[in-house]
């Protein structure tokens, strides 16, 4: 098991440009597996469920390096906890949460719970999918002027996961759609010169997303194998 998470880091970590950083995907990962990849040099670390990212941060403190980032459907109710443990959320998938996060950050930074905002990204559905969470473009635009409200959040890029079953031209092009979004939000500077960051890109179509863009992909099973759930 050790042997095999080695071998794939490196591979993967021979394809990728320097402009582009590996996230482990961590879900359902024991935090042995997570240390043989630390040991590897990943220091991104991405979880899908709260609670059990809590208790995976508690086993892990001693490895204080750690980047933490969130990237699953985040209810509103946990925006507090959320805020207070992860550098990275990348799955801000509507206006209604925006808000949540970025009232308790600012609580967060007041009380000195956290010390810089945490790095946001907008989660975008380019291609209608009853399956995902996420922003049409059409309704980005309309909550445009309310999110450039926000003063506690670092707003960064944009994140995207694509509908299941698309051709490699159809991922290709979903995700060159989502890095024209992105390109045409920072040079119209809604959010700032650093909203420069498009998470996009998965065990299964990451060197597509790289090609189209991607600053950060998330890579899960291609690492792990496939998930005990």
């Amino acid at each position: 098991m050790s042997t095999d998470i080695i071998h794939k880091i490196q591979q993967i970590k021979e394809t990728l440009p320097a402009s582009v950083s590996l996230i482990a995907v961590t879900k359902t990962v024991s935090v042995d597996g997570m240390r043989v990849a630390y040991g590897c040099g990943i220091r991104d670390f991405a979880e899908n469920k709260l609670q059990e990212a809590l208790k995976k941060q508690e086993e892990l403190k001693d490895l204080a390096d750690i980047c933490w980032h969130f990237i699953g459907h985040l209810q509103t109710n946990k925006a507090k906890k959320a805020v207070e443990s992860f550098a990275w959320i990348h799955s801000v998938d509507s206006l209604k949460l925006a808000q949540k996060l970025d009232f308790f950050a600012q609580q967060a930074l007041e009380n000195n719970i956290i010390t810089v905002s945490p790095q946001v990204c907008l989660q975008v559905k380019i291609l209608p999918d009853d399956n995902k969470y996420g922003w049409s473009v059409k309704e980005l635009y309309q909550d445009l002027v309310t999110l450039q409200q926000l003063r506690f959040l670092h707003l960064r890029g944009l994140m995207a996961i694509l509908p299941f079953g698309l051709s490699d031209d159809d991922i290709l092009s979903g995700f060159q759609k989502v890095r024209d979004l992105q390109v045409c939000l920072s040079d119209n500077n809604y959010f700032g010169e650093n909203f420069n960051q498009l998470s996009m890109g998965m065990s299964g179509d990451y060197l597509l997303g790289i090609k189209a863009g991607a600053t950060m992909i998330r890579l899960g099973t291609i690492i792990f194998g496939s998930r005990n759930r």
